[in-house]
C-alpha cells in the first residue's frame, strides 16, 4: 500500500444530516509534507461505516504502509500490531517516533480519532462509547484480527486514549496480548475530583474560550513537556487545530469526560474501568511524575486495577511522556520481546500467591528475649548524662502492642509505610512494629533534600507515614500521601496542621487488648530503601524478608557476632540491626545522614553506654573522629579500647585512616566491607590484608564472602561492558554479583531493573574493576566515570591513587587526599567526545586552575597514561551522603570549562 491509499468498506445508504450539521463537516486529509519527524509514506485514509450507517474517514499512520512504499514485500506478515491511541488535543503525530522505530517485525498503527488530527470532522459530537466502537470498526477495516496478516495486538495509549484503548481491548480480548499505558487515567479515584486543568476546561464558558475559540488548550498541552519542545514540533501538534471550526471537536472531547455520575458517558466509563481487571494480560505502565494533569493517585488507581503491570517512572518526564522520554521506545521494544504471542499461552494471568516462610523472621531474636530485662537499645544525647534506654522485654512488648494497634488503624499486610524518624528507640519500635504488622517500610535519606525525598516517597506508593515532628511538618511540602502517624504525643495545633491521624503511644495502648498481628512470610516485601542519589536520581531498592534475613545471617557469620556483642552504629543501614541480630545497640549523638558530625567524644560516650564491642561507621565519620581525638576523656578512651571490631563502609577507606584509628581503638580488628544499597556486604578485607595486597590498579576490597559470586563484564574499546561474564584474573570490566541477600528488584523502575538483570540472578553493580590471581576484587571506579580515550578505556581510581601517593610523598602543597580531613584530593576525568576523550588530572589545592609545572610533571610521571592537562581545584566536590565519594561528573564539567576558556 502507498501513503495515499484508502481502504473502502461496503457502501451503505448515507445518513441525512441538517444544514447546520453539514456546516461543521470537513473531509479527512493527509498531513502536509515537512512536519518534523513525520514521513508522508506512513499516512493512509481509511473508510469505515459507523453504527449510524455513515461512512467515516480516518487518517491513520501505518508503519506497514511506509514499509510497502519503501519497496518491502506487501506479502510479509507482521509479528504483531501495536495499536496506538492518542488523547486530546494531540493526534497520531504523538506516535511518530514509535512508527519510525517500529520493533523488528511489528506493525504500528496510529489513527486520529474522528474529529481529531486529520481524520474527518463530523456532523455531531462523539461520545466515549462511539469512539470505542469507531476504533473497533477501524481495526476491522484494517484487517487487525489478532492473527494472520496482522498478528496479535498490543495497545499503546496516552491521556484519554487510555480508556478508549482499554474499551477496545475488552471487546477484542482474543486478539489482545498486552497493554501499554502512558500518562492516563481510567477512572477518578474517590480521593480525587479529577485533574484540575480538565475540570477548569469542563466549565462551559472556559471550555469555549480555552478549547474552541482560542488555541489556549491546544498550546498549553504542548507546553507540558520537560524540556520545552522545539517550536516546529509544537506547531506540528497544533496544526490540525488552526481554526475555531477545527477546534470544536477538542472542546467536545473535553465535555465528554464524565466527572459526574449523571454524565451520558459515565456508564461506558464505569463498564470499561470495571472490566480492566478481567483483561488478565501483561501490562506496562510508563509514567511521567511531573504531570500536572494525571497525578500519583491516578497512577495508583491504574496499579490497583492492573496489579500485574510492570512500571517504569521517568522522573524528569511530564504529561507528554512520548515527547519527554523518547527512550520509552526501547522500553516497549524490550517489553514486547518477552510477551507470549500465541493464543494458547496468553490466558488470564494467575493471581500472585503468598509463599510460606522457610526462614526465621527478622523479629525472631527480638521476641526470643521478650522476658529479658537487660538493655536492648540506648539513645545517647549530646550530654553524657542524657541517655534513654529500653530493655528487651519493654521493646518486645511495645513492638507487639504497636503492631496490633497499627493493624487496627488500617495498616494491612503489604501496605507501604514511610519512616521519617531519626535513629532512635522510636524508630526501632516503628520499624519492627511495621514489620510485625505485615507492612513494608520505606526509607529515604534526608540528605536527598525535601524535593528529592518527596519524589522518592511519592514514587514508592506510600499508604502511611510514621514521623517525628520535623517529618510531619515536611510531609505536606513534600506532598507525601497516606495516613499520618506521629511517633509521640502531639499538640492539637500540630495534629491539625500536619493532619495527624494517630500516635504510636495511643496505638500501643489500643494494641494491648488486641491479638498479635500475623507474622510475615519469607517472600513478603519488607523494605524499600532509596539509594543516595550520588550517581543520578535516588532509586528505590526493594527487599523481601528472606533477603534481609540472609543479610543478617551473613553479617553474623562473617564477623562472628554473638549475644555477648554490643554494637555502636553510626552508619544508617546498620543503626537498626541490633534487635534483629539479638544484640544490644546504641546510636551515638550524631546526625547519621551527615557523617562528618560524629566526634570521638560522641563515639566514646555511645561505646561506654553499652560497653560496646563492635563499631560500624562510614569513612567520613571516622575521619572526623580522628580529627577530634584530642577531646576524648579517659572514660571514653577506655570504652573505645574495649571495641574488638571496627567496620567501615560506604566509600573507599584509606589504609592510612585505619592505621591512625588504631590509636583510639587499639584492640579493634579493622575491616572494610564492600557493597552498596542493593547488596551489603559482598566482600570484606582487613587492614593486614590491605597492607599485604599493596598498591594496585584500584582499591582492593577483598575476596567474595561465602555465598557471594563475583564476575566482570569486560569493557570493549569504547568502554562499554560486553554481554559475557568472566572471573578471569586481570580483566577489567563492570562488576556483577550474585548472592541470596541481594535486592529483589528496583521499585517502579522496570527499565532499570531489566538492564540490571540481563543475567538472571545477578546484580549489575555499576562499578568497574577486576579480580586478581588470589580472587580478590579491585574496584577501579564507577562505569559512568570510565574515560573513553582513542587508545581505549581508562579507569580513574588507580591513577588517582598513584598521583595522590606521589604528591603526598613529595610534600606537595596540593597533596591530594588528606586522611585527617577524610576528603578526596585527586580526581581523574575525561574531557571531550566519547571515544576521543582526553585524560585530565584534577588536584585539590589552593592555587589554580593550571597546576604548577613541577606538580604537573609529578602527576604525569606516575599516571601511566597520556595526560592532556593537570589542573588544581580549590576543593573537589563530593556527594552529600557519604562526604567522601568524588563527584567526577561535576569535576569533568569544571575541567571542561577551564580548558575551553568559558
Amino acid at each position: 500500500m502507498t501513503g495515499l491509499s484508502r481502504v473502502k468498506p461496503s457502501r451503505m445508504k448515507p445518513h441525512r444530516v441538517s444544514r447546520v450539521q453539514q456546516s461543521r463537516v470537513q473531509a479527512a486529509s493527509l498531513p502536509p509534507a515537512g512536519l518534523p519527524g513525520l514521513d508522508p509514506a506512513w499516512s493512509r485514509l481509511v473508510d469505515i461505516v459507523d453504527a449510524d450507517g455513515m461512512t467515516r474517514t480516518f487518517h491513520v499512520l501505518d508503519s506497514w504502509a511506509g514499509r510497502a512504499a519503501g519497496g518491502a514485500s506487501d506479502d510479509a506478515e507482521p509479528v504483531g500490531t501495536l495499536l496506538c491511541v492518542h488523547g486530546n488535543p494531540t493526534w497520531s503525530y504523538l506516535w511518530r517516533r514509535l512508527v519510525a522505530a517500529a520493533p523488528a517485525g511489528w506493525r504500528v498503527i496510529a489513527p486520529d480519532h474522528l474529529g481529531m488530527g486529520y481524520s474527518e470532522r463530523i456532523d455531531r459530537p462523539r461520545v466515549l462509547a462511539q469512539r470505542v466502537d469507531d476504533l473497533g470498526r477501524l481495526t476491522d477495516a484494517l484487517g487487525v484480527t489478532g492473527a494472520g496478516r496482522t498478528g496479535p495486538v498490543v495497545t499503546v495509549a496516552h491521556d484519554w486514549g487510555g480508556i478508549i484503548s482499554l474499551g477496545w481491548a475488552a471487546q477484542h480480548r482474543a486478539q489482545l496480548r498486552g497493554v501499554v499505558l502512558t500518562n492516563t487515567a481510567v477512572h477518578q479515584p474517590e480521593t480525587s475530583k479529577g485533574p484540575v486543568l480538565i475540570r477548569l476546561a469542563h466549565q462551559r464558558l472556559l471550555n469555549q474560550v480555552s478549547c474552541h475559540w482560542t488555541p489556549l488548550f491546544v498550546r498549553t498541552t504542548t507546553s507540558l513537556t520537560w524540556p520545552r519542545l522545539p517550536r516546529d514540533v509544537r506547531d506540528a501538534f497544533a496544526l490540525p487545530y488552526d481554526t475555531a471550526a477545527r477546534r470544536l471537536p477538542v472542546s467536545e472531547f473535553v465535555a465528554d469526560i464524565p466527572f459526574a455520575d449523571g454524565h451520558p458517558s459515565r456508564p461506558a466509563l464505569d463498564r470499561i474501568a470495571d472490566g480492566i481487571a478481567g483483561l488478565g494480560v501483561p501490562a506496562l505502565l510508563l509514567w511521567g511524575p511531573r504531570d500536572p494533569v494525571f497525578l500519583e493517585e491516578h497512577l495508583r488507581d491504574l496499579q490497583e486495577r492492573l496489579p500485574q503491570a510492570d512500571l517504569h517512572r521517568y522522573e524528569k518526564a511530564s504529561h507528554l511522556l512520548p515527547e519527554d522520554a523518547p527512550e520509552y521506545l526501547a522500553a516497549i521494544e524490550h517489553w514486547i520481546a518477552g510477551l507470549p504471542l500465541d493464543a494458547s499461552s496468553a490466558g488470564v494471568l494467575p493471581p500472585a500467591s503468598r509463599a510460606g516462610s522457610t526462614l526465621p523472621s527478622v523479629l525472631t531474636e527480638l521476641f526470643a528475649r521478650a522476658d529479658d530485662d537487660g538493655q536492648a537499645a540506648v539513645e545517647v544525647g549530646g550530654n553524657r548524662t542524657d541517655q534513654v534506654g529500653i530493655s528487651w522485654a519493654e521493646l518486645a512488648a511495645r513492638v507487639r502492642n504497636t503492631a496490633a494497634g497499627l493493624a487496627a488503624a488500617g495498616v494491612k499486610p503489604g501496605d507501604r509505610v514511610a519512616l521519617l524518624v531519626p535513629p532512635s528507640i522510636d524508630l526501632t519500635v516503628a520499624l519492627y512494629s511495621v514489620w510485625q504488622a505485615g507492612g513494608v517500610i520505606v526509607v529515604a535519606d534526608k540528605g536527598l533534600g525535601l524535593r528529592g525525598m518527596g519524589r522518592a516517597l511519592r514514587s514508592a506508593r506510600i499508604d502511611h507515614l510514621i514521623a517525628a515532628t520535623p517529618g510531619l511538618l515536611a510531609a505536606g511540602p513534600m506532598r507525601v500521601p497516606g495516613t499520618r502517624i506521629a511517633t509521640g504525643e502531639v499538640s492539637g495545633v500540630l495534629r491539625r496542621v500536619a493532619r495527624v491521624g494517630h500516635t504510636l503511644p495511643a496505638l500501643a495502648r489500643t494494641g494491648q487488648d488486641l491479638p498479635p498481628a500475623p507474622e510475615s512470610a519469607a517472600d513478603d516485601e519488607a523494605a524499600v530503601v532509596f539509594t543516595s542519589g550520588a550517581t543520578g536520581p535516588a532509586k528505590g531498592v526493594l527487599y523481601r524478608h528472606r533477603q534481609l534475613r540472609a543479610q543478617l545471617e551473613l553479617i553474623r557469620a562473617t564477623y562472628g557476632i554473638t549475644g555477648d556483642d554490643r554494637i555502636v552504629a553510626a552508619f544508617a543501614p546498620f543503626a537498626l540491626y541490633g534487635p534483629a541480630l539479638g544484640v544490644p545497640s546504641a546510636v551515638p549523638a550524631t546526625d547519621v545522614t551527615k557523617p562528618g558530625t560524629l566526634t570521638a567524644a560522641a563515639l566514646g560516650d555511645a561505646a561506654a553506654a553499652i560497653e560496646a564491642t563492635v563499631v560500624f561507621a562510614s569513612p567520613a565519620a571516622l575521619a572526623n573522629v580522628l580529627a577530634t581525638a584530642a577531646e576524648v576523656t579517659p572514660t571514653q578512651r577506655a570504652a573505645l579500647g574495649r571495641v574488638r571490631l571496627l567496620m567501615s563502609a560506604g566509600a573507599p577507606v584509606p589504609a592510612e585512616l585505619l592505621r591512625r584509628l588504631a590509636v583510639l581503638l587499639p584492640n579493634a580488628a579493622m575491616h572494610t566491607p564492600y557493597g552498596m544499597t542493593e547488596g551489603l556486604p559482598l566482600t570484606d578485607i582487613s587492614l593486614p590484608e590491605i597492607e599485604a595486597a599493596g598498591n594496585g590498579d584500584g582499591v582492593c576490597v577483598g575476596r567474595p564472602l561465602p555465598g557471594v559470586d563475583l564476575r566482570v563484564a569486560p569493557l570493549d574499546s569504547t568502554g562499554h561492558p560486553g554481554s559475557e561474564l568472566t572471573a578471569e584474573p586481570g580483566v577489567t570490566g563492570e562488576i556483577w554479583a550474585r548472592a541470596a541477600h541481594l535486592k529483589d528488584r528496583y521499585d517502579t523502575l522496570w527499565v532499570l531493573e531489566q538492564a540490571a538483570a540481563a543475567h538472571p540472578g545477578w546484580h549489575r553493580t555499576g562499578d568497574v574493576g577486576a579480580l586478581d590471581e588470589q580472587g580478590r576484587l579491585w574496584v577501579q571506579g564507577r562505569m559512568v566515570h570510565v574515560v573513553s580515550t582513542a587508545a581505549g578505556p581508562v579507569t580513574p581510581v588507580g591513577i588517582e591513587q598513584r598521583v595522590q601517593h606521589r604528591l603526598g610523598r613529595n610534600g606537595s602543597a596540593a597533596a591530594g587526599h588528606d586522611a585527617a580531613a577524610g576528603r578526596p584530593g585527586v580526581a581523574v576525568v575525561g574531557v571531550g567526545p566519547v571515544g576521543t576523550q582526553q585524560l585530565v588530572v584534577v588536584v585539590a589545592g589552593p592555587d589554580g586552575p593550571l597546576a604548577p609545572l613541577e606538580l604537573a610533571d609529578q602527576a604525569r610521571s606516575v599516571a601511566g597514561h597520556d595526560v592532556a592537562a593537570v589542573l588544581v581545584m580549590k576543593q573537589l566536590p563530593v556527594d552529600i551522603r557519604h562526604n567522601s565519594k568524588i563527584d567526577r561528573v561535576a569535576v569533568a564539567q569544571w575541567a571542561d570549562r577551564q580548558l575551553s576558556g568559558s
